[in-house]
């Protein structure tokens, strides 16, 4: 995990908390931690979600990874990450099973600790929330990992919350990397307004049925009929795809080389 720009200090806790830091939901939740909190470094970035519609921050390319198989799962409705665990009670479950609760390398303050991921689930019970951990495999059989797995297990278990650790053997590599691919293009696009998307959307549905060959061929067919900018019948496949009106297999890798009959079902 990158390194924090400042020390946990008291102070620093108290201006989180004030700043609205792990409250609220869908579109309106802050994360407890952001990429700002940490210097430079290809390890943190950000997204804007599908079903949140705001920015997310991730601290590693794997939980990157899992946002994306939460995107595309239909039955999420909402991801709220980095989200923060009630510190007096984790420090309670750290004494009682004599553990050091984690603290800040500066300021050897106890920090707030942090579930990467709260999901919120729709079914036909109504809501159910999952908390899930993500970790490099290597990295679970570290004594001092276990210990803070024992933490936040045990805080979610006394709150009757699912909780489990995800590693990279359980992220399906080929719906990752399709949907990182994809993610983009789910939103309209800039410039191009609402009218005239749907205008080309239709255009491109009888495209796709219209033309047995290859992926690149149709959407290259597509910017010469309709003039557009190199790519955009790209762009608009992929917005489809995205919004499941064009239905794929998404564990199968998406190439453009593809006949189109091979890829839509």
């Amino acid at each position: 995990m990158a390194k924090r720009r400042t020390e946990l200090t008291e102070k620093k806790i108290a201006e989180m908390e004030k700043e609205g830091r792990g409250q609220g939901t869908g579109e309106n939740y802050k994360p407890w931690i952001t990429i700002q909190d940490f210097p430079s470094s290809g390890l943190v970035t950000r997204s804007k979600g599908w079903k949140t519609k705001r920015i997310h921050h991730f601290l590693s390319k794997l939980e990157r990874d899992y946002f994306y198989v939460l995107e595309w799962n239909r039955n999420v409705v909402d991801i709220r990450e980095q989200y923060p665990l009630t510190r007096e009670d984790t420090l309670f479950i750290a004494e009682n099973k004599g553990f050091k609760h984690p603290t800040d390398p500066k300021s050897q303050n106890p920090i707030v600790m942090t579930t990467d991921f709260l999901i919120t689930l729709s079914n036909s019970n109504g809501f159910t929330h999952v908390a899930r951990t993500i970790k490099p495999s290597k990295e679970l059989e570290n004594e001092r990992t276990i210990e803070k797995f024992e933490i936040e297990r045990s805080y979610w278990a006394d709150r009757g919350v699912d909780w489990g650790i995800i590693t990279e053997k359980e992220m399906p590599k080929n719906m990752i990397e399709n949907v990182e691919w994809l993610h983009s293009s789910y939103f309209e696009m800039e410039d191009l307004p609402s009218s005239t998307l749907q205008t080309y959307i239709q255009q491109m549905k009888t495209f796709i049925q219209k033309y047995n060959t290859s992926i690149i061929e149709i959407v290259t067919e597509f910017d010469n009929k309709f003039q557009l900018d190199n790519g955009m019948g790209l762009e608009i496949l992929k917005h489809l795809i995205a919004r499941r009106e064009l239905q794929v297999d998404i564990n199968q890798k998406i190439h453009t080389h593809l006949w189109c009959e091979d890829v839509f079902n």
